[in-house]
């Protein structure tokens, strides 16, 4: 396996611990994880202003100290539970917390996040996966919060439309596909649509991946389909590539990347 750096968002949440305990399964032998907590330093109330007393900027301060403190404690006890030894690692970095996390991203081979990261969570440290994947120019690993970090790694599958997002996604996913023991590529709807699905299969073996290609109808539509396929195959890994429309576009009109964030059963690599 290629992958030799991970990044984890986490901020506490039983979705960013998860997220980390997967990227511990994925970094087997070799690979660093590192979890990054972001956090604002953005403020309601400016407590810097000359109208609030010195005693109420202390309570402040104190009390996202503490908001803070008790996302390092949780990952203490989880590193406990995670046999990485010294390959594991903690960061906490100010700023804007999506911003934070794309900008760093850029330094690793990839970067794990968990389904539901603004879920009963203080405001100062929400992490919004779809931006993320956006702006960050590295590949997002979106596990969902019930997933089984225990679960046998055994099949991957490729949503391919030959689009430039989807062959990015490939591309980021090689090092990850090459320790699948099977691999679908899978396309949806009409075959006449322009997809080199020959060329691709040619290129998988190559690198010595081992799959198959399986064509389904898009019927009733490409997400619900997608998703439809993934819970009754349960494949362990969904590669596919995101936002091939501008965002406000898929945010506007519900797209198929935003459905599949949103619902998906099983980890989704997710490339722009």
């Amino acid at each position: 396996m290629s992958v030799r750096n991970i990044l984890v968002a986490f901020n506490g949440t039983e979705s960013a611990a998860t997220a980390l305990k997967y990227a511990t399964s994925l970094a087997g032998d070799r690979a660093h994880v590192t979890a990054l907590l972001a956090h604002s330093t953005h403020e309601v109330i400016n407590s810097r202003a000359a109208w609030v007393p010195e005693k109420a900027r202390e309570i402040i301060a104190q009390a996202n100290a503490d908001i803070l403190s008790g996302i390092e404690a949780r990952f203490e006890t989880l590193r406990r539970t995670l046999d990485l030894g010294d390959r594991l690692h903690f960061r906490r970095t100010a700023g804007r917390v999506d911003a934070v996390l794309s900008e760093t991203a850029r330094n690793f081979d990839l970067l794990v996040v968990g389904q539901d990261q603004s879920e009963g969570v203080n405001e100062h440290v929400i992490v919004h996966p779809d931006r993320i994947a956006l702006l960050s120019g590295r590949p997002v690993l979106l596990v969902p919060r019930t997933h089984d970090t225990a679960a046998s790694q055994s099949h991957a599958v490729i949503a391919w439309d030959g689009s430039r997002a989807a062959a990015r996604a490939l591309s980021d996913s090689l090092g990850l596909l090459e320790d699948q023991g099977r691999v679908t590529v899978l396309t949806i709807g009409d075959e006449t649509t322009p997809r080199p699905v020959t060329n691709l299969m040619v290129h998988l073996t190559r690198h010595g991946v081992s799959a198959t290609h399986e064509q389904i109808p898009a019927d009733p539509g490409i997400a619900r389909a997608l998703l439809a396929y993934c819970r009754d195959q349960n494949p362990c890994l969904l590669v596919m590539g995101a936002y091939e429309h501008s965002k406000f576009r898929e945010d506007f009109l519900g797209g198929v990347t935003a459905r599949v964030m949103k619902d998906t059963p099983i980890p989704v690599l997710l490339s722009h």
